[in-house]
Protein backbone atom coordinates (compact mmCIF):
# COMPACT_ATOMS: atom_id res chain seq x y z
CA UNK A 1 0.00 0.00 0.00
CA UNK A 2 1.69 3.25 -1.05
CA UNK A 3 2.20 5.74 1.73
CA UNK A 4 2.84 9.38 1.04
CA UNK A 5 3.39 12.69 2.76
CA UNK A 6 0.37 14.73 1.76
CA UNK A 7 2.09 18.11 1.54
CA UNK A 8 5.05 17.01 -0.59
CA UNK A 9 2.98 14.71 -2.77
CA UNK A 10 0.47 17.47 -3.48
CA UNK A 11 3.23 19.82 -4.66
CA UNK A 12 5.01 17.14 -6.74
CA UNK A 13 1.96 15.24 -7.99
CA UNK A 14 2.46 16.28 -11.62
CA UNK A 15 6.11 15.12 -11.60
CA UNK A 16 5.78 11.84 -9.70
CA UNK A 17 4.52 8.61 -11.30
CA UNK A 18 3.40 7.40 -7.87
CA UNK A 19 3.15 8.89 -4.36
CA UNK A 20 6.26 8.88 -2.17
CA UNK A 21 5.80 6.41 0.76
CA UNK A 22 7.44 8.85 3.17
CA UNK A 23 5.97 7.27 6.33
CA UNK A 24 7.21 3.82 5.31
CA UNK A 25 10.66 5.25 4.56
CA UNK A 26 10.76 6.88 8.00
CA UNK A 27 9.73 3.61 9.66
CA UNK A 28 12.42 1.60 7.87
CA UNK A 29 15.22 4.13 8.48
CA UNK A 30 14.33 4.75 12.14
CA UNK A 31 13.98 1.01 12.87
CA UNK A 32 17.35 0.32 11.17
CA UNK A 33 19.12 3.11 13.06
CA UNK A 34 17.58 2.04 16.37
CA UNK A 35 18.59 -1.57 15.81
CA UNK A 36 22.08 -0.72 14.51
CA UNK A 37 23.24 1.50 17.38
CA UNK A 38 20.96 -0.05 20.00
CA UNK A 39 19.18 3.15 21.04
CA UNK A 40 17.19 1.39 23.74
CA UNK A 41 20.15 0.07 25.73
CA UNK A 42 22.59 2.88 24.98
CA UNK A 43 20.35 5.92 25.44
CA UNK A 44 17.21 4.50 27.04
CA UNK A 45 15.01 5.33 24.04
CA UNK A 46 11.56 3.73 24.30
CA UNK A 47 10.89 1.17 21.60
CA UNK A 48 7.88 -0.91 20.64
CA UNK A 49 9.41 -4.07 22.11
CA UNK A 50 8.32 -7.63 21.63
CA UNK A 51 5.16 -8.12 19.63
CA UNK A 52 3.40 -11.47 20.28
CA UNK A 53 2.94 -13.43 17.07
CA UNK A 54 0.34 -15.98 16.07
CA UNK A 55 -3.40 -16.24 16.63
CA UNK A 56 -5.20 -17.41 19.76
CA UNK A 57 -7.11 -20.66 19.36
CA UNK A 58 -10.82 -19.98 18.91
CA UNK A 59 -13.07 -20.65 21.88
CA UNK A 60 -16.74 -20.15 22.70
CA UNK A 61 -17.28 -17.11 24.98
CA UNK A 62 -18.27 -17.95 28.53
CA UNK A 63 -21.95 -17.26 29.07
CA UNK A 64 -21.38 -16.79 32.82
CA UNK A 65 -19.65 -13.47 32.15
CA UNK A 66 -22.55 -11.93 30.20
CA UNK A 67 -24.38 -10.39 33.17
CA UNK A 68 -21.13 -9.01 34.59
CA UNK A 69 -20.07 -7.23 31.41
CA UNK A 70 -23.44 -6.20 29.91
CA UNK A 71 -23.22 -2.64 31.31
CA UNK A 72 -19.68 -2.01 30.09
CA UNK A 73 -20.48 -3.75 26.80
CA UNK A 74 -23.37 -1.37 26.16
CA UNK A 75 -21.17 1.68 26.88
CA UNK A 76 -18.41 0.34 24.62
CA UNK A 77 -20.93 -0.38 21.86
CA UNK A 78 -22.35 3.16 22.01
CA UNK A 79 -18.91 4.78 22.04
CA UNK A 80 -17.58 2.51 19.28
CA UNK A 81 -20.58 3.07 17.03
CA UNK A 82 -20.48 6.83 17.62
CA UNK A 83 -16.78 7.04 16.71
CA UNK A 84 -17.30 4.88 13.64
CA UNK A 85 -20.30 6.76 12.28
CA UNK A 86 -18.72 10.14 13.08
CA UNK A 87 -15.57 9.31 11.15
CA UNK A 88 -17.62 7.80 8.30
CA UNK A 89 -19.78 10.91 7.96
CA UNK A 90 -16.76 13.21 8.21
CA UNK A 91 -15.02 11.50 5.29
CA UNK A 92 -18.31 11.09 3.42
CA UNK A 93 -18.74 14.85 3.42
CA UNK A 94 -15.14 15.31 2.35
CA UNK A 95 -15.25 12.85 -0.55
CA UNK A 96 -18.91 13.18 -1.55
CA UNK A 97 -20.57 9.85 -0.79
CA UNK A 98 -23.35 8.67 1.54
CA UNK A 99 -23.13 6.54 4.67
CA UNK A 100 -25.72 3.91 5.61
CA UNK A 101 -25.90 3.96 9.41
CA UNK A 102 -27.64 0.58 9.59
CA UNK A 103 -24.99 -1.02 7.42
CA UNK A 104 -22.23 0.34 9.68
CA UNK A 105 -24.02 -0.99 12.77
CA UNK A 106 -24.48 -4.45 11.23
CA UNK A 107 -20.81 -4.53 10.18
CA UNK A 108 -19.67 -3.67 13.71
CA UNK A 109 -21.98 -6.28 15.21
CA UNK A 110 -20.78 -9.05 12.92
CA UNK A 111 -17.12 -8.09 13.43
CA UNK A 112 -17.46 -8.15 17.21
CA UNK A 113 -19.43 -11.40 17.06
CA UNK A 114 -16.67 -13.09 15.04
CA UNK A 115 -13.92 -11.53 17.14
CA UNK A 116 -15.45 -12.76 20.40
CA UNK A 117 -14.40 -16.33 19.49
CA UNK A 118 -10.74 -15.24 19.18
CA UNK A 119 -10.46 -13.12 22.37
CA UNK A 120 -10.28 -9.94 20.30
CA UNK A 121 -10.75 -6.43 21.60
CA UNK A 122 -14.01 -4.67 20.75
CA UNK A 123 -13.97 -3.65 17.09
CA UNK A 124 -14.44 -0.01 16.12
CA UNK A 125 -12.94 2.52 13.75
CA UNK A 126 -9.50 3.80 14.69
CA UNK A 127 -9.29 7.55 14.41
CA UNK A 128 -5.53 7.62 13.91
CA UNK A 129 -5.30 4.68 11.46
CA UNK A 130 -8.29 5.98 9.49
CA UNK A 131 -6.69 9.39 9.12
CA UNK A 132 -3.35 7.78 8.19
CA UNK A 133 -5.00 5.70 5.50
CA UNK A 134 -7.01 8.65 4.16
CA UNK A 135 -4.02 10.97 3.97
CA UNK A 136 -1.94 8.28 2.26
CA UNK A 137 -4.51 7.88 -0.50
CA UNK A 138 -6.46 4.81 0.61
CA UNK A 139 -10.04 5.54 -0.41
CA UNK A 140 -11.51 2.14 -1.35
CA UNK A 141 -12.18 -1.27 0.17
CA UNK A 142 -8.98 -2.53 -1.45
CA UNK A 143 -6.98 -0.23 0.82
CA UNK A 144 -8.75 -1.70 3.84
CA UNK A 145 -8.15 -5.22 2.60
CA UNK A 146 -4.43 -4.56 2.02
CA UNK A 147 -4.19 -2.97 5.45
CA UNK A 148 -5.87 -6.01 7.02
CA UNK A 149 -3.48 -8.39 5.21
CA UNK A 150 -0.48 -6.36 6.38
CA UNK A 151 -1.73 -6.46 9.97
CA UNK A 152 -2.34 -10.20 9.64
CA UNK A 153 1.21 -10.71 8.36
CA UNK A 154 2.58 -8.66 11.25
CA UNK A 155 0.54 -10.65 13.77
CA UNK A 156 1.62 -14.00 12.33
CA UNK A 157 5.33 -13.40 11.65
CA UNK A 158 6.56 -9.89 10.82
CA UNK A 159 5.92 -8.38 14.23
CA UNK A 160 9.46 -9.08 15.36
CA UNK A 161 10.81 -6.81 12.58
CA UNK A 162 9.33 -3.77 14.36
CA UNK A 163 10.72 -4.63 17.78
CA UNK A 164 13.34 -1.85 17.63
CA UNK A 165 10.97 0.81 16.24
CA UNK A 166 11.20 3.89 18.52
CA UNK A 167 7.85 4.85 20.05
CA UNK A 168 8.62 8.50 19.33
CA UNK A 169 8.68 7.81 15.56
CA UNK A 170 5.42 5.88 15.76
CA UNK A 171 3.81 8.67 17.78
CA UNK A 172 5.09 11.33 15.39
CA UNK A 173 3.50 9.56 12.41
CA UNK A 174 0.16 9.24 14.21
CA UNK A 175 0.17 12.87 15.39
CA UNK A 176 1.14 14.16 11.95
CA UNK A 177 -1.78 12.33 10.41
CA UNK A 178 -4.13 13.71 13.08
CA UNK A 179 -3.58 17.16 11.63
CA UNK A 180 -7.04 17.09 10.10
CA UNK A 181 -8.60 16.51 13.52
CA UNK A 182 -6.63 19.34 15.08
CA UNK A 183 -7.84 21.65 12.35
CA UNK A 184 -11.34 21.30 13.74
CA UNK A 185 -10.37 23.89 16.35
CA UNK A 186 -10.50 26.36 13.48
CA UNK A 187 -14.27 25.78 13.40
CA UNK A 188 -14.69 27.68 16.68
CA UNK A 189 -14.55 31.22 15.16
CA UNK A 190 -16.84 30.11 12.33
CA UNK A 191 -19.37 28.59 14.72
CA UNK A 192 -19.25 31.73 16.85
CA UNK A 193 -20.27 33.80 13.84
CA UNK A 194 -22.83 31.40 12.39
CA UNK A 195 -24.46 29.33 15.15
CA UNK A 196 -23.68 29.78 18.82
CA UNK A 197 -25.79 26.75 19.79
CA UNK A 198 -23.57 24.46 17.72
CA UNK A 199 -20.50 26.11 19.25
CA UNK A 200 -21.84 25.45 22.73
CA UNK A 201 -22.48 21.79 21.90
CA UNK A 202 -18.96 21.54 20.43
CA UNK A 203 -17.36 22.99 23.57
CA UNK A 204 -19.44 20.89 25.99
CA UNK A 205 -18.62 17.72 24.04
CA UNK A 206 -14.90 18.53 23.97
CA UNK A 207 -14.64 19.49 27.65
CA UNK A 208 -16.75 16.58 28.92
CA UNK A 209 -14.80 14.06 26.84
CA UNK A 210 -11.43 15.43 27.98
CA UNK A 211 -12.33 15.84 31.67
CA UNK A 212 -14.39 12.64 31.89
CA UNK A 213 -13.84 9.35 30.13
CA UNK A 214 -15.16 8.70 26.64
CA UNK A 215 -18.48 7.04 27.49
CA UNK A 216 -19.54 9.52 30.19
CA UNK A 217 -18.39 12.46 28.07
CA UNK A 218 -20.40 11.16 25.14
CA UNK A 219 -23.49 10.71 27.32
CA UNK A 220 -23.14 14.26 28.63
CA UNK A 221 -22.82 15.65 25.11
CA UNK A 222 -25.87 13.73 23.85
CA UNK A 223 -28.03 14.87 26.78
CA UNK A 224 -26.85 18.44 26.35
CA UNK A 225 -27.58 18.29 22.62
CA UNK A 226 -31.13 17.09 23.30
CA UNK A 227 -31.51 19.84 25.90
CA UNK A 228 -30.54 22.52 23.39
CA UNK A 229 -33.04 21.10 20.86
CA UNK A 230 -35.81 21.22 23.46
CA UNK A 231 -34.80 24.71 24.50
CA UNK A 232 -34.76 26.00 20.94
CA UNK A 233 -38.17 24.46 20.24
CA UNK A 234 -39.55 26.63 23.05
CA UNK A 235 -38.16 29.77 21.41
CA UNK A 236 -39.43 29.52 17.84
CA UNK A 237 -39.84 32.29 15.32
CA UNK A 238 -43.31 33.65 14.66
CA UNK A 239 -44.61 36.46 12.48
CA UNK A 240 -47.53 38.06 10.70
CA UNK A 241 -47.56 37.32 6.99
CA UNK A 242 -48.57 39.67 4.23
CA UNK A 243 -49.22 39.15 0.54
CA UNK A 244 -46.77 40.26 -2.11
CA UNK A 245 -48.95 42.19 -4.59
CA UNK A 246 -50.25 40.27 -7.62
CA UNK A 247 -48.80 36.96 -6.40
CA UNK A 248 -49.83 34.04 -4.20
CA UNK A 249 -46.72 34.50 -2.05
CA UNK A 250 -46.98 35.44 1.62
CA UNK A 251 -43.98 36.68 3.57
CA UNK A 252 -43.14 38.23 6.93
CA UNK A 253 -44.29 41.84 6.87
CA UNK A 254 -41.44 42.93 9.14
CA UNK A 255 -38.69 41.44 6.97
CA UNK A 256 -40.17 41.99 3.51
CA UNK A 257 -41.26 45.53 2.70
CA UNK A 258 -43.22 44.33 -0.34
CA UNK A 259 -45.49 42.11 1.76
CA UNK A 260 -48.70 43.91 2.74
CA UNK A 261 -51.36 42.74 5.17
CA UNK A 262 -54.78 42.00 3.71
CA UNK A 263 -57.58 44.18 5.02
CA UNK A 264 -59.68 42.34 7.59
CA UNK A 265 -57.47 39.24 7.63
CA UNK A 266 -54.55 38.31 9.89
CA UNK A 267 -52.15 35.51 8.91
CA UNK A 268 -50.06 34.07 11.74
CA UNK A 269 -46.99 31.93 11.00
CA UNK A 270 -45.22 29.64 13.51
CA UNK A 271 -42.12 27.63 12.56
CA UNK A 272 -42.09 24.84 15.15
CA UNK A 273 -44.11 21.90 16.41
CA UNK A 274 -46.87 22.58 18.93
CA UNK A 275 -46.62 20.45 22.05
CA UNK A 276 -46.80 20.71 25.84
CA UNK A 277 -43.54 22.64 26.19
CA UNK A 278 -44.51 25.55 23.93
CA UNK A 279 -48.32 25.40 23.67
CA UNK A 280 -48.79 28.30 26.09
CA UNK A 281 -46.11 30.29 24.28
CA UNK A 282 -48.00 29.77 21.01
CA UNK A 283 -51.14 31.35 22.49
CA UNK A 284 -49.23 34.28 23.95
CA UNK A 285 -47.31 34.95 20.73
CA UNK A 286 -50.51 34.77 18.68
CA UNK A 287 -52.32 37.30 20.86
CA UNK A 288 -49.33 39.64 20.93
CA UNK A 289 -49.14 39.67 17.12
CA UNK A 290 -52.83 40.56 16.81
CA UNK A 291 -52.12 44.19 17.69
CA UNK A 292 -54.87 44.28 20.34
CA UNK A 293 -55.39 43.02 23.88
CA UNK A 294 -57.55 40.01 23.10
CA UNK A 295 -57.84 38.80 26.71
CA UNK A 296 -58.92 42.24 27.88
CA UNK A 297 -61.60 42.46 25.18
CA UNK A 298 -62.96 39.04 26.16
CA UNK A 299 -63.13 40.12 29.81
CA UNK A 300 -64.94 43.31 28.87
CA UNK A 301 -67.50 41.37 26.88
CA UNK A 302 -68.12 38.93 29.71
CA UNK A 303 -68.56 41.81 32.18
CA UNK A 304 -70.99 43.57 29.81
CA UNK A 305 -73.02 40.38 29.38
CA UNK A 306 -73.15 39.84 33.14
CA UNK A 307 -74.17 43.46 33.68
CA UNK A 308 -77.01 43.09 31.17
CA UNK A 309 -78.18 39.87 32.80
CA UNK A 310 -78.20 41.53 36.21
CA UNK A 311 -80.26 44.41 34.79
CA UNK A 312 -82.79 41.97 33.37
CA UNK A 313 -83.00 40.15 36.68
CA UNK A 314 -83.71 43.44 38.44
CA UNK A 315 -86.54 44.17 36.01
CA UNK A 316 -87.99 40.70 36.57
CA UNK A 317 -87.79 41.13 40.35
CA UNK A 318 -89.48 44.52 40.14
CA UNK A 319 -92.20 43.06 37.96
CA UNK A 320 -92.83 40.31 40.49
CA UNK A 321 -93.20 42.90 43.24
CA UNK A 322 -95.70 44.91 41.17
CA UNK A 323 -97.65 41.79 40.37
CA UNK A 324 -97.71 40.82 44.05
CA UNK A 325 -99.06 44.26 45.02
CA UNK A 326 -101.69 44.32 42.30
CA UNK A 327 -102.80 40.89 43.33
CA UNK A 328 -104.24 42.49 46.47
CA UNK A 329 -106.68 44.48 44.34
CA UNK A 330 -109.67 43.27 42.41
CA UNK A 331 -109.34 40.26 40.18
CA UNK A 332 -109.92 42.22 36.98
CA UNK A 333 -107.37 44.87 37.96
CA UNK A 334 -104.80 42.15 38.75
CA UNK A 335 -105.32 40.46 35.43
CA UNK A 336 -104.96 43.72 33.54
CA UNK A 337 -101.74 44.67 35.37
CA UNK A 338 -100.36 41.19 34.93
CA UNK A 339 -100.93 41.32 31.19
CA UNK A 340 -99.20 44.72 31.00
CA UNK A 341 -96.20 43.48 32.97
CA UNK A 342 -95.87 40.28 30.95
CA UNK A 343 -96.09 42.29 27.76
CA UNK A 344 -93.33 44.63 28.95
CA UNK A 345 -91.10 41.67 29.88
CA UNK A 346 -91.74 40.06 26.51
CA UNK A 347 -90.79 43.23 24.66
CA UNK A 348 -87.68 43.62 26.84
CA UNK A 349 -86.56 40.05 26.17
CA UNK A 350 -87.00 40.58 22.43
CA UNK A 351 -84.60 43.54 22.53
CA UNK A 352 -81.87 41.42 24.15
CA UNK A 353 -80.37 38.94 21.65
CA UNK A 354 -79.45 35.42 22.71
CA UNK A 355 -75.86 36.03 21.55
CA UNK A 356 -75.05 39.70 22.12
CA UNK A 357 -72.48 41.16 19.76
CA UNK A 358 -69.68 43.54 20.65
CA UNK A 359 -71.54 46.36 18.97
CA UNK A 360 -74.76 45.72 20.93
CA UNK A 361 -72.72 45.74 24.15
CA UNK A 362 -71.07 49.03 23.25
CA UNK A 363 -67.62 47.51 22.73
CA UNK A 364 -65.24 48.26 19.88
CA UNK A 365 -64.61 45.46 17.38
CA UNK A 366 -61.18 44.43 16.15
CA UNK A 367 -59.96 45.68 12.79
CA UNK A 368 -60.00 42.16 11.31
CA UNK A 369 -62.73 39.55 11.00
CA UNK A 370 -60.68 36.45 10.13
CA UNK A 371 -57.49 34.81 11.41
CA UNK A 372 -55.51 32.29 9.35
CA UNK A 373 -53.05 30.02 11.18
CA UNK A 374 -50.21 28.93 8.89
CA UNK A 375 -49.30 25.33 9.83
CA UNK A 376 -46.76 24.77 7.04
CA UNK A 377 -43.88 24.47 9.55
CA UNK A 378 -45.80 22.57 12.25
CA UNK A 379 -44.41 19.03 12.12
CA UNK A 380 -46.60 17.58 14.87
CA UNK A 381 -49.07 18.52 17.60
CA UNK A 382 -49.78 16.66 20.84
CA UNK A 383 -52.86 16.47 23.08
CA UNK A 384 -51.94 19.62 25.00
CA UNK A 385 -51.46 21.46 21.70
CA UNK A 386 -54.89 20.33 20.45
CA UNK A 387 -56.58 21.60 23.62
CA UNK A 388 -54.75 24.90 23.28
CA UNK A 389 -55.86 25.19 19.65
CA UNK A 390 -59.49 24.62 20.67
CA UNK A 391 -59.18 27.45 23.20
CA UNK A 392 -57.81 29.71 20.47
CA UNK A 393 -60.82 28.99 18.24
CA UNK A 394 -63.28 29.55 21.10
CA UNK A 395 -61.65 32.71 22.43
CA UNK A 396 -61.53 34.39 19.03
CA UNK A 397 -65.14 33.42 18.41
CA UNK A 398 -65.95 35.37 21.56
CA UNK A 399 -64.68 38.52 19.88
CA UNK A 400 -66.28 37.75 16.49
CA UNK A 401 -63.18 36.54 14.65
CA UNK A 402 -63.28 33.39 12.49
CA UNK A 403 -60.20 31.16 12.75
CA UNK A 404 -58.92 29.00 9.90
CA UNK A 405 -55.95 26.65 9.41
CA UNK A 406 -53.91 26.63 6.19
CA UNK A 407 -51.04 24.45 4.90
CA UNK A 408 -51.77 21.78 7.51
CA UNK A 409 -49.59 18.65 6.99
CA UNK A 410 -51.45 15.36 6.62
CA UNK A 411 -49.93 13.95 9.82
CA UNK A 412 -51.08 16.97 11.83
CA UNK A 413 -54.53 16.83 10.21
CA UNK A 414 -54.87 13.17 11.18
CA UNK A 415 -53.86 13.99 14.72
CA UNK A 416 -56.54 16.70 14.90
CA UNK A 417 -59.18 14.28 13.62
CA UNK A 418 -58.16 11.51 16.04
CA UNK A 419 -58.21 14.02 18.90
CA UNK A 420 -61.82 14.95 17.98
CA UNK A 421 -60.85 18.52 17.24
CA UNK A 422 -63.46 18.90 14.51
CA UNK A 423 -66.41 18.34 16.82
CA UNK A 424 -69.13 20.83 17.65
CA UNK A 425 -68.69 24.38 16.38
CA UNK A 426 -65.32 23.59 14.74
CA UNK A 427 -65.69 21.85 11.39
CA UNK A 428 -63.33 20.64 8.69
CA UNK A 429 -64.39 23.63 6.59
CA UNK A 430 -61.85 25.55 8.69
CA UNK A 431 -59.04 23.74 6.84
CA UNK A 432 -57.56 25.13 3.62
CA UNK A 433 -54.90 23.65 1.37
CA UNK A 434 -52.98 26.94 1.18
CA UNK A 435 -52.99 30.45 2.56
CA UNK A 436 -53.97 31.86 -0.82
CA UNK A 437 -57.04 29.60 -1.02
CA UNK A 438 -58.18 30.79 2.40
CA UNK A 439 -57.60 34.45 1.49
CA UNK A 440 -59.59 34.13 -1.75
CA UNK A 441 -62.48 32.45 0.06
CA UNK A 442 -62.60 35.00 2.88
CA UNK A 443 -62.22 37.97 0.57
CA UNK A 444 -65.01 36.84 -1.75
CA UNK A 445 -67.28 35.94 1.18
CA UNK A 446 -66.74 39.30 2.82
CA UNK A 447 -67.40 41.20 -0.39
CA UNK A 448 -70.64 39.32 -1.07
CA UNK A 449 -71.79 39.79 2.51
CA UNK A 450 -72.26 36.07 3.05
CA UNK A 451 -69.59 35.62 5.70
CA UNK A 452 -71.07 33.28 8.27
CA UNK A 453 -71.57 34.75 11.75
CA UNK A 454 -69.97 32.85 14.61
CA UNK A 455 -71.88 31.69 17.68
CA UNK A 456 -70.98 33.49 20.89
CA UNK A 457 -70.32 31.38 23.95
Amino acid sequence: MPLRCEGNNQRLRSKLPMPIPIELIVLVISTGVSYGINLHRTYGVGIVGDIPTGLVAPAVPKVDYFLDVVGNAFAIAVVGYTITISLAKMFAMKHGYKVDSNQELIALGLSNLAGSFFHCFAVTASMSRTLVQETTGGNTQIAGSVSALVILAIILKAGELFTSLPKAILSAIVIANLKGMYKQFQDIPSLWRTNKYDLLIWLVTFISTVCLNMDIGLAVSVVFGLFTVTFRSQLPQYSILGQIPDTDLYRDTEENTMAKEISGIKIFHWNAAIYFANAELYTKALKVKMGANVDRLIKKKKKAVMKRKKGLQKVISLAKIIMAKTQMGSGLEFLANRDDVLGSLRRLSETIPNSPSLQSLGLEKLDFHSLILDFSAVSFIDTVGVKMLKNVFNEFREIEVDVYIANCPISVSRQLVSSQFFVGPISKSSLFASIHDAVIYLTSSNESGSLQEVTEI
